[in-house]
């Protein structure tokens, strides 16, 4: 059975095509704030979260001929962020370690009185998490990618994505436990 995506928006979307400033600024209204935190979870710098987005629109825009409705306008428009975001980061010289040779054991399920954290603590708490670690943790907890897409994003192999995931987890913890949040 083939999966059918109903975009809601597939009118604005049209209308984009047909040149339509506003229907551009009524996606950009829709998107804009989704959008941006997507990418200032990845970078992690206001400024360029907002640079990210303006640039992403603009290719949106520019390439909406393109998009072929093969999945919703969102989620079209997701991907271009977070290339975008991880091409800011490249320029920033993110580093990864590439770790091929380590074995890595399935991961522990998480605890849920992890989940009950402040809200605040984690996002103070994962900004100062290096890139590589930060970008990894964001793309696999919050955009719902999994290692083989992570590493196929970054371009990194899916062992180091697995590696880099469970020491920002480790890092992130330690930072909260510092902070008096975790135990």
């Amino acid at each position: 059975m083939e999966t059918v995506y109903i975009d809601k928006h597939a009118d604005l979307v049209n209308e984009c095509r047909n040149g339509s400033r506003k229907a551009q600024f009524e996606i950009y209204k829709l998107y804009a704030t989704a959008m941006y935190n997507v990418a200032l979870r990845i970078v992690n710098d206001d400024a360029e979260a907002e640079d990210v987005l303006q640039e992403a629109f603009l290719d949106a825009f520019n390439r909406i001929a393109d998009f072929r409705q093969e999945t919703t306008f969102g989620l079209w428009l997701k991907q271009i962020v977070i290339n975008r975001s991880i091409n800011y980061l490249r320029k920033r010289k993110m580093e990864t370690v590439s770790v091929d040779e380590v074995d890595v054991s399935d991961e522990p399920t998480p605890d849920l009185e992890e989940t009950h954290l402040k809200v605040e603590a984690i996002k103070s708490a994962m900004a100062e998490l290096p890139d590589g670690y930060r970008v990894v943790l964001s793309l696999y907890l919050f955009e719902g990618y999994d290692h083989e897409e992570i590493a196929h994003i970054l371009k990194i192999t899916e062992n180091t994505s697995r590696t880099q995931y469970m020491r920002a987890k480790r890092k992130l913890n330690s930072l909260l436990v510092t902070k008096g949040v975790a135990r």
